[in-house]
């Protein structure tokens, strides 16, 4: 098998079998040795010696470097790697190829270079049209804690805090698509990650973060101080669309502007209610209390607050927050932002069956 040859297979794994831009990815990341040795994945050490003549111990060697790198994955226990296979599909590889131990913005500009023009070019177009064409969103949208905490009829399975508690194990990891946009000079407009990590990751995902030095092990009360960053900085909650705590690995902390998911939705066009449902909640607004700051309308990420002319006031030029409550995804990071002033709250309008049971 030549190297030419194990790009191939990786290329035809991964489902771009002629993409000269994924070729040019998989070349920087893996060497053309590298790649004889993923190319015969899965299996041991042994396994993959045999398979392709390299000395069962430089095939070790070079496999925990790739594991290292997020290009492999072991099968089983993440500490005691005695078995491996290759990413499953693009988005493995792109989330843990872009967050490894020690990678930074600046010196690794090549890699978040490739991955930016393979992802908008070939693979946000293909998962836009994906997501598009679900039958139902994949996930939802989990309100900001600080908008809610006072609304009765609040379930468990929306309040971000009781998911945070449902979990055996907790991680944080940077994230990897404002790492790259970051990099690549579209630093996020809401965050700057490189500076504070947001996203979490649980239980096995925590141990495939911590296993790789990757992540910061959390506890409870340190992933619930983290929530209240979060919301401050006006970034979406986001979990599974079903009603169960636990299952996902991850929980991201979303922006529209750099998502790996909602980015490929403004590519094709598509409304973002495809991919995120919405949550049980709208955002309201006191006109009496609002005193025109225009910061909800800055906060919103799905762009379902204007400024208009308060009604009954025809003297007045002043200006007054109005949400558009079929824009409205019910994040609550409006009420967030509103928190001196209060004019803005968060009423529940769907009822609990709004969430999928977890069967589904």
């Amino acid at each position: 098998m030549t190297a030419d040859d194990s790009y191939q297979i990786l290329m035809n794994h991964l489902k771009y079998p002629v993409s000269n831009r994924l070729r040019a990815l998989l070349e920087y990341v893996l060497t053309p040795e590298q790649a004889r040795m993923a190319a015969a994945l899965p299996g041991t050490p042994a396994e993959v010696a045999e398979k392709t003549g390299f000395d069962p111990e430089v095939v070790k060697k070079e496999l925990d470097a790739l594991f290292y790198a997020g290009a492999v994955f072991p099968k089983g226990d993440f500490n005691d790697r005695q078995s491996y296979r290759f990413a499953r599909a693009i988005g493995q590889f792109h989330d843990a190829s872009q967050a490894p131990k020690g990678i930074d913005v600046v010196k690794d500009h090549e890699l978040y270079r490739l991955w930016h023009d393979f992802v908008m070019n070939e693979w946000y177009p293909d998962t836009g049209k994906f997501y598009a064409a679900s039958p139902r969103p994949f996930a939802r949208i989990i309100p900001a804690y600080r908008s809610i905490k006072d609304v009765p009829g609040v379930l468990p399975m929306e309040d971000i805090r009781e998911i945070i508690k449902a979990q055996d194990r907790i991680a944080v990891v940077p994230c990897s698509c404002r790492y790259r946009t970051t990099s690549v000079g579209e630093h996020c407009a809401h965050t700057a990650e490189e500076e504070q990590w947001h996203c979490f990751q649980f239980n096995r995902g925590a141990d495939y973060a911590m296993a790789r030095g990757a992540g910061k092990e959390l506890t409870a009360d340190e992933a619930l101080a983290l929530v209240d960053k979060v919301e401050e900085d006006g970034l979406l909650h986001t979990w599974r669309n079903q009603s169960a705590l636990t299952g996902a690995t991850v929980s991201c902390q979303c922006c529209t502007d750099c998502c790996m998911l909602a980015v490929p939705m403004a590519i094709v066009k598509a409304p973002l209610h495809k991919l995120w449902a919405k949550s049980r909640f709208i955002a309201v607004v006191d006109e009496k209390t609002c005193t025109g700051c225009q910061t909800c309308v800055d906060r919103c990420q799905f762009d379902a607050i204007e400024m208009v002319k308060a009604e009954g006031a025809a003297k007045s030029k002043k200006l007054k927050a109005k949400v558009d409550p079929e824009a409205c995804f019910g994040c609550g990071v409006c009420v967030v932002g509103c928190d001196k002033v209060q004019a803005l709250s968060m009423k529940l309008v769907r009822p609990p069956d709004h969430i999928p049971a977890k069967e589904a």
